[in-house]
């Protein structure tokens, strides 16, 4: 499949790459941009008869390398912190929340309902239920409609829902071998038995299993099924380089400017307080060129700084129904519209969920991507994006593998990921797509647009994307 890919993309009338084009725009969003987008007029998606769901508000821990600040807590301390930094931005009354869901990838043994765990830590009612969801890289996405799916159904009213990824200490277990013989110890009666037993112990059995960096059903690592995306697609190294370099810039200077509202302040236990996301690193392209291929070598072209590095953090939203929201005084940010979860091959489509899901939505929806005037796509990788570009542009891949007459086309880039993105501001799995739709809802009131668009893909060969409707200012 890649081979017929890669021949095809190149046969393909592509528009020009959007590495060649960065250097013509903006890093922020241009006067005329923001005055094109408030002249539009465009109609709500509002429906007869169906409940709007609203985002009341979002924010997040600052999103911080593995090993670094965090590196002694564990996930329900950022999951707590999240969920009160969200009730002080609110001043939500604790018991005011029917249901409360979280998303996370790696579980702790000892908290395995973080949700529940991370709740009564934050204060809030032990009468309000809470579960855990996963769903890979888009676990809060799963959250938060799970969440929407309660509101639609007359079941809740006011739902918290986010995600958190600690990857400062994931769990590491003994071998199985070795987990065998001390099950069978503990249940041993005798000394004998016991004695017999630590005898047949080899040093093999001391090997320890650290959690599966590879897809289960194809044993392959996401970084190397992301070299071997771009190679189908015809992504260059330089490609990859300059969009990592884009989202660096664009996120330090979002970080400047104080864009990243989402971000709040963690006091974190015998430390210091931390107040920003510290993997942005903008660099320079001689810099990025140094670095060797991470995952198929000599020859890959996916780099550790084409890549989302392994991040701890936590995020959190208040999502009600819009009678609800009202009635407690508060002034959404956005409507929650239309979504959809996809799911493709895993071998040699692992990463194109947003290629699947974007037209899906915009159907949904009613919309076309001229519609959308802000995008937040998941940058697992750099090569991962391009590629969803490449595919989303292509008549060729969307008649072949999606069944489609004809593509969706591809986002304009003035539109796209404007405040940095996954490679910059850190992705940790399960708390990233709270920050995309956080996002979304900003810049929609930042820029005056009024639809953005989500989208991410997930291991599994799974993904997710969801329109967002600008609440009226």
């Amino acid at each position: 499949m890649a081979a017929m890919m890669l021949n095809a993309m190149r046969r393909c009338s592509l528009r020009p790459s959007w590495a060649m084009r960065f250097g013509a725009c903006s890093l922020s969003t241009t006067t005329q941009l923001q005055a094109q987008v408030q002249t539009k007029s465009k109609k709500t998606l509002a429906r007869p008869g169906v409940k709007n769901i609203v985002l009341v508000e979002g924010v997040r821990t600052p999103f911080l390398l593995s090993g670094t600040t965090y590196a002694d807590l564990m996930p329900h301390d950022l999951a707590r912190a999240a969920l009160q930094g969200l009730l002080n931005r609110t001043n939500l009354p604790k018991d005011a929340v029917d249901y409360i869901i979280y998303g996370t990838v790696i579980q702790e043994v000892k908290t395995s309902n973080v949700a529940r765990e991370a709740a009564l830590g934050a204060g809030f009612s032990d009468k309000i239920p809470a579960h855990t969801v996963t769903m890979a890289c888009i676990s809060s996405n799963q959250a938060m409609t799970t969440g929407a799916g309660l509101i639609a159904a007359g079941q809740c009213d006011a739902i918290v829902a986010g995600g958190v990824e600690f990857m400062s200490d994931v769990p590491i277990r003994h071998s199985r071998k070795m987990r065998k013989t001390m099950l069978s110890l503990s249940r041993a009666k005798t000394l004998g038995q016991r004695l017999g037993l630590i005898g047949s112990i080899r040093l093999a059995h001391l090997t320890p299993e650290l959690p599966a960096v590879a897809e289960f059903s194809t044993a392959e690592t996401m970084g190397h099924s992301a070299d071997r995306l771009a190679a189908a697609f015809g992504v260059s190294r330089l490609e990859q380089d300059e969009f990592a370099l884009r989202s660096h810039t664009l996120a330090k200077k979002a970080q400047d400017d104080g864009l990243l509202q989402d971000v709040i302040s963690f006091k974190v236990p015998g430390r210091d307080i931390v107040s920003k996301d510290n993997g942005i690193r903008p660099s320079s392209m001689e810099q990025l060129k140094k670095l060797k291929p991470a995952f198929i070598k000599p020859h890959g072209t996916v780099t550790a700084a084409n890549s989302s590095f392994l991040t701890d953090g936590a995020s959190a939203v208040l999502i009600m129904s819009e009678e609800k929201a009202l009635a407690m005084g508060y002034k959404p940010k956005a409507y929650l519209r239309d979504f959809v979860y996809v799911s493709q091959d895993p071998k040699d489509q692992l990463l194109l969920g947003p290629t699947y899901g974007t037209p899906k939505a915009l159907e949904r929806a009613g919309l076309s991507m001229s519609d959308i005037d802000v995008f937040e796509f998941h940058e697992a990788f750099a090569g991962q994006i391009m590629a969803n570009l490449k595919a989303m542009d292509s008549d060729w891949f969307a008649q072949t593998y999606m069944g489609r007459k004809t593509k969706v086309g591809t986002p304009p880039i003035e539109k796209f990921n404007l405040w940095g993105g996954s490679l910059s501001l850190g992705h940790p799995f399960g708390a990233t797509g709270c920050r995309l739709v956080t996002t979304v809802a900003h810049r929609l009131q930042k820029e005056g647009g009024q639809y953005g668009l989500v989208a991410a893909c997930a291991a599994g060969g799974q993904g997710h994307a969801m329109v967002i409707e600008a609440y009226p200012q």
